[in-house]
């Protein structure tokens, strides 16, 4: 059994996109330094994910990052020290922990190094980088998903499955071409 711990409980949302905002890739280098620092000696990995990092693509206000880490059990080594910095915990499950800000703006997704999980985040977005097609595809399906209402943003994530996956499996078949 799978054990999901959400810090806070579940959390009513009102779900807004916004057009592309080219602040995004400085508000994700200003993070990327802080967790750098907050966790040096250690060397991470640090990605700018999520739509935030697709250049043109409209997005939730949240730049999403990954980082990962050596031993993802050993939160000492890395929860201590960005909780110090001033992210707040929000999710802890076997082999994941979320980070986020006061102002729910920058959320940090930890893993272990080499986990599946950082190569699909990476997957989906150097695709919608390089495919316009998919890339409005993708859009459109979250514009579609504003239209209900949403008790948490892990039901409207989990709503954008579908397509994600269909989108995956076609930078899949794109990077054996």
């Amino acid at each position: 059994m799978t054990t999901v711990e959400i810090v806070g409980g579940p959390e009513a949302l009102e779900i807004t996109l916004h057009d592309y905002d080219p602040r995004w890739p400085d508000v994700f280098v200003e993070h990327r330094n802080r967790i750098r620092e907050a966790l040096a000696p250690s060397v991470v990995e640090i990605e700018h994910i999520g739509s935030t990092s697709v250049p043109g693509l409209a997005a939730k206000p949240i730049v999403d990052i990954v980082v990962a880490v050596d031993d993802i059990t050993a939160e000492e080594d890395y929860l201590e020290p960005l909780i110090a910095v001033g992210y707040e915990l929000r999710v802890r499950e076997p082999g994941h922990r979320l980070v986020r800000t006061p102002a729910r703006d920058v959320h940090v997704h930890l893993y272990e190094r080499g986990a599946a999980a950082i190569d699909e985040y990476l997957l989906l977005r150097d695709h919608l980088r390089r495919d316009a097609d998919d890339c409005a595809l993708y859009e459109r399906t979250k514009r579609s998903l504003l239209t209900r209402r949403w008790d948490d943003m892990n039901d409207y994530a989990d709503a954008k499955t579908d397509v994600i996956t269909a989108v995956k499996e076609r930078a899949r078949a794109a990077r054996t071409e």
